[in-house]
Order: structure tokens, then sequence, then C-alpha cells
């Protein structure tokens, strides 16, 4: 029954990925420790859970950076980027879930079109963050399925 639990915990988590707000790698993670500690870590156990937390801090690393680094490479500006958080939150609360995205893009398109005056290069930039945050969206959910699969030995071997 616990594994079923834990199972379903990081299906959830696995989701999170990609759907804003809920915190995917982490809850991963948690429903690993859960386990370990419903289970017994034993020696496969603690193995599994180091594979695990490294690969968490990666994938929620990838997520970070890659957007960043993108958007710094198209020429986005830290206020540009600040102007995204901005419309992101703004978004969320208009359009709950997907307003988070787009009020982001809106918000970066925005800062940028304020900032050069011109379209082209205000598009370059929200175009390059969203391909960033896509690729760092992938990253995690290469990570999220690791994970589970190293769970999933774990669960099976330990």
């Amino acid at each position: 029954m616990t594994a079923l639990l834990v199972a379903l915990a990081m299906l959830v988590g696995l989701i999170g990925t990609v759907v804003p707000l809920i915190p995917g790698l982490t809850l991963i993670a948690g429903a690993a420790v859960v386990y370990g500690l419903v289970e017994g870590f034993g020696t496969v156990g603690v193995v599994a859970m180091i594979v695990i937390a490294v690969l968490a801090v990666a994938g929620t690393l990838a997520g970070i950076v890659l957007p960043h680094r993108a958007a710094g490479g198209a020429g986005a500006s830290r206020s540009s980027l600040l102007v995204g958080v901005v419309g992101a939150v703004i978004g969320f609360f208009v359009v709950p879930v997907v307003g988070l995205p787009i009020g982001g893009a809106l918000g970066i398109y925005l800062g940028e079109r304020m900032r050069t005056g011109e379209h082209p290069a205000a598009w370059r930039a929200t175009a390059a963050t969203l391909k960033g945050f896509g690729v760092g969206a992938l990253v995690q959910v290469a990570a999220g399925i690791l994970m589970i699969a190293t769970w999933g030995i774990w669960a099976v071997a330990g």
C-alpha cells in the first residue's frame, strides 16, 4: 500500500514538472524519503536516495539556469525579466494556472519593447526565454522520470 501511495505522489510530482505551482521534483524526492522512512532505507535505499537527490538538484537548477541563460543570450535585461515575473504573478491571478506563463511571456515582451523600442528585439528575447523554459521543463521531466525509475529499482531490489 505504501508503494502505491508513493507512486501516486510521484506521478503528481512528475505532472508538477510542467504544471506551475506543483513542486514537481521536490514532491518526487519527498515521496522517496517517505518511502524510506516507512519501508526502511537499507543499502539500496541510501544509494537510491543519493541518486534521487542529485537528480532533483540538477533538474531544479536546470529549470532556473537554462531560461536565464537563454534570456541573457538573446539580450533580455534583468528589468525585462523582472517585468516578466510581475506579469506571471498577475497573469496567474487573472487566468489561473495558464495565466502564469502567458503573463510572464507578455511581461518579458513588454519590458523588452519598452527598453529597446523594437518589436524584433523584444520578440527575439521573449522567444529565447520561452525556449529556455521549454528546455528546462524537458530536463525536469527527464530528471523526474529518472528519479521515479531509481525509486522503482529501489522498491523492487530493496
